[in-house]
């Protein structure tokens, strides 16, 4: 009989968690080089049992801290498991990645970032043969075998020596008209957050004689005074950039390139849904390009007003580019993207990247012979006012669930505006009646979503209105809203 003074402590819980793109976590607390084999043997499982193993698996890296050791360490595992590796041999985007894995016909990939998370962060995301994120059903798989052993093989696969980057930039050179947009005597800022877009689009620009400013080009894992994410507070810098040297657009992308975010000629941001609808508006009306919309539950509600004026079926789904990339793998889809500056084009990856999204805003701006403020001001006046705001709360799962749950239970009304409908596709969703609308044309519809990450300690809150002094006030009620399960528990 055991002693249960002698029992064995039970293992502690693995903290790798696939959430809507792969796992992420604080370097040296959950990210580990432990952990990372943990998630490395998940998927090397999955693609022993689900994909062709034998055209083997491509796996890059940003650049943040311990990014090229952590991928040392996923190839080893996959090689060790049988699966031939192409392993990137310098810093590569996402984007790049995703479509070497589709262009040298791998099984899948494996690409180590925490996109736009703070430097102490880092993570696994997997890339499935098809070039984009991996399908819900793919994800669920892999997270199925955390923990599971690995069939030992013959011999372990070899791990080859790779760059990826220069395929992919014919690749997105070949998607825009870069000599319309060197004709149009634009100028641009590149602002690439110190992260692994750095050198690409001034590369490009370079070659075919566009005028830029690139700034933040230098690889540091710190991200020295900023998160990594192209959106305020974080795009100071490109903000000032654009005004002092002239400039008629700014772009940005995130840590691991795949996001974008812009400023116009006044330093203004252009947050995702404008440059989302303004490609949107471009490649219906300008490229007549056939198919279907896709967006994520938390973006404009101008995208539907596009699509109903040219007969386009749109769809709404969950948050998480995975979404729109299962959509992209069954359905003609033009165009598909999320709130965070994630939008990808199935012509030519199901795969968000804010890279060629930056050479194609500089390309309408060159067709439209328009600055992106100018772009920006055409959409509103033709499709109404719509303003968009989004705070994060860090706030204890306790406080986070009770939020969820009282929302669930109902409200009447915040800010003082009556809910009229709720939606809860990812989140919950309230549509309010506002009385400002009545006093704009064609005014957008305002909205407030309360939505819980599964992976931290996070409450996200977005809105709409037709204004953005309704928008904040949607918001500092919903953070009210949010804290109140505070001061009542």
């Amino acid at each position: 009989m055991t002693d249960p003074s002698h029992t064995a402590p039970s293992a502690p819980k693995c903290p790798v968690k696939f959430g809507t793109d792969g796992w992420r976590g604080v370097i040296a607390d959950d990210f580990t080089d432990a952990n990372v084999r943990v998630a490395a043997a998940a998927i090397a499982g999955y693609v022993l049992e689900q994909e062709q193993p034998a055209h083997g698996v491509c796996i890059g890296h940003d650049s943040r801290f311990g990014s090229p050791r952590f991928a040392r360490i996923a190839a080893e595992v996959l090689a060790g498991a049988g699966i031939p590796v192409q392993l990137a041999s310098r810093i590569t985007p996402t984007p790049a990645l995703s479509f070497a894995v589709r262009h040298r016909q791998a099984a899948g990939g494996v690409m180590i970032t925490s996109s736009h998370n703070p430097f102490q962060w880092n993570g696994v995301k997997y890339k499935a043969s098809y070039g984009g994120s991996g399908k819900p059903s793919i994800m669920a798989a892999i997270e199925s075998r955390l923990g599971q052993p690995l069939p030992a093989p013959a011999q372990p696969a070899a791990i080859t020596p790779a760059d990826f980057v220069p395929d992919y930039v014919a690749a997105v050179e070949r998607f825009a008209d870069l000599p319309a947009i060197a004709a149009s005597g634009f100028k641009f800022a590149i602002d690439c957050m110190y992260g692994a877009g750095a050198g690409v689009l001034a590369g490009i620009f370079t070659r075919v004689g566009i005028p830029f400013v690139e700034i933040r080009a230098q690889h540091d894992p710190l991200f020295p005074g900023i998160n990594p994410e192209p959106i305020d507070p974080h795009l100071e810098a490109l903000k000032q950039t654009v005004v002092e040297h002239g400039c008629q657009a700014g772009f940005a992308t995130d840590g691991d390139a795949d996001r974008i975010g812009a400023v116009d000629e006044h330093g203004n941001i252009v947050d995702a849904h404008k440059i989302f609808a303004i490609l949107l508006r471009w490649l219906i009306e300008r490229r007549g390009w056939p198919g279907e919309v896709v967006r994520a539950f938390n973006t404009t509600k101008m995208l539907d007003r596009i699509c109903a004026k040219h007969h386009r079926k749109l769809h709404e789904v969950g948050i998480g580019f995975k979404y729109v990339c299962d959509l992209m793998l069954e359905r003609e889809i033009l165009i598909g993207g999320e709130e965070s500056g994630g939008i990808g084009f199935q012509r030519h990856l199901p795969e968000r990247d804010g890279l060629l999204n930056s050479l194609l805003l500089a390309n309408v701006m060159a067709e439209e012979k328009q600055t992106l403020g100018e772009l920006v001001a055409s959409l509103q006046q033709e499709y109404g006012e719509h303003h968009y705001g989004r705070i994060d709360l860090h706030i204890p799962d306790d406080l986070k669930n009770s939020a969820i749950a009282r929302a669930r239970a109902g409200v009447a009304s915040f800010a003082g505006m009556p809910v009229e409908r709720t939606e809860t596709l990812d989140g919950i969703k309230f549509f309010l009646r506002n009385p400002e609308a009545a006093t704009k044309p064609n005014a957008a519809e305002s909205w407030l979503l309360l939505r819980a990450s599964g992976t931290e300690p996070l409450l996200r809150i977005y809105a709409e209105s037709c204004s953005p002094e309704s928008v904040q006030r949607l918001l500092k009620a919903g953070r009210t809203f949010a804290l109140e399960g505070k001061q009542n528990g």
